[in-house]
């Protein structure tokens, strides 16, 4: 049986399987090829000509290393400079210091002279007085404008901010706290209703810690401290008067200015106190300023007769 030679199958080669990440040729060239052809050319041919990396030459590395010493040189002259200027800052801090330390008390030396000469102006105003007048009326006038010492039965008044602003934690000053309320704290005004309210209602003599008040006085305010004839006080504030101690509290606290300081207690914590006493002392006001005088008529007739 003859017929045509047959061809051997043709097979097909089996397909390639595809790449799984064939969808993502873009992110793949940029993760393949991460440095631009431009910039592998430039780094090849300058490792080519030995510019990359350290320097190769013995010049190159010597100039290197001179860099490097100089650097250190610098480094070392500056810290011992610091070092050795140390001792003069120091030094010159701690002059500052005694130089402020020493003003300071030549400054207190010069107020208590101050103190000085004007008690004594005052002890002679209040002598020249005495001898012009000499009567019981000049006594009378030495009290009531606080020329001399007066002691007898009296009251005492204590005034003080209100607890919150005597209870600091941490140490700091509680009345520059933030959180306590400007309500709570006792003002100028508050104590000049005080002392007048002691005044009106019978007080022959008043002193504020120690601070003998005269019809000439002011009470006034500075920031947050309260001034008395120009002198700061700090909490509590005593107040002092001299009178008739029971009839004196009694009628303070029914007038409109113990009304006040009521007032201050029940709505904004302010603490007062006030107590009869059986001797009141008070001193005399350390300036009296002697603004019109005039001759006595009794010593000039007697004079003249």
């Amino acid at each position: 049986m003859c017929g045509m030679p047959q061809q051997p199958p043709v097979r097909s080669s089996p397909a390639r399987p595809q790449r799984p990440d064939a969808s993502m040729s873009l992110i793949t060239n940029v993760m393949d090829h991460s440095l631009d052809d431009g910039y592998a050319e430039a780094a090849a041919r300058k490792k080519s000509l030995g510019e990359g990396g350290l320097p190769r030459t013995l010049r190159a590395k010597l100039g290197l290393a001179a860099g490097l010493v100089l650097a250190a040189l610098v480094v070392t002259v500056g810290a011992a400079q610091t070092r050795a200027a140390a001792p003069v800052v120091a030094k010159e801090h701690q002059e500052l210091i005694d130089r402020v330390d020493s003003e300071t008390a030549s400054a207190d030396k010069l107020e208590g002279t101050v103190d000085k000469l004007r008690d004594d102006v005052s002890a002679r105003q209040r002598a020249a007085l005495k001898s012009s007048g000499g009567s019981a009326q000049a006594d009378v006038v030495d009290v009531l404008s606080g020329a001399t010492a007066v002691h007898g039965t009296g009251v005492k008044l204590v005034v003080n901010d209100a607890k919150e602003a005597s209870s600091g934690g941490d140490g700091t000053n509680p009345r520059e706290t933030s959180g306590f309320s400007d309500t709570g704290r006792v003002r100028d005004r508050d104590m000049q209703r005080v002392v007048n309210g002691l005044w009106q209602s019978g007080a022959e003599a008043v002193s504020i810690n120690g601070q003998r008040l005269t019809a000439l006085s002011a009470i006034r305010a500075a920031g947050d401290a309260i001034l008395v004839d120009n002198r700061p006080l700090v909490p509590p504030y005593t107040v002092l008067a001299v009178g008739d101690g029971q009839r004196l509290s009694t009628r303070f606290q029914d007038s409109s200015d113990g009304l006040y300081l009521h007032a201050l207690e029940q709505n904004f914590g302010i603490r007062a106190t006030i107590s009869t006493e059986g001797d009141v002392r008070l001193p005399a006001a350390p300036s009296v300023i002697v603004r019109t005088a005039q001759p006595s008529t009794e010593k000039t007739e007697k004079g003249t007769s």
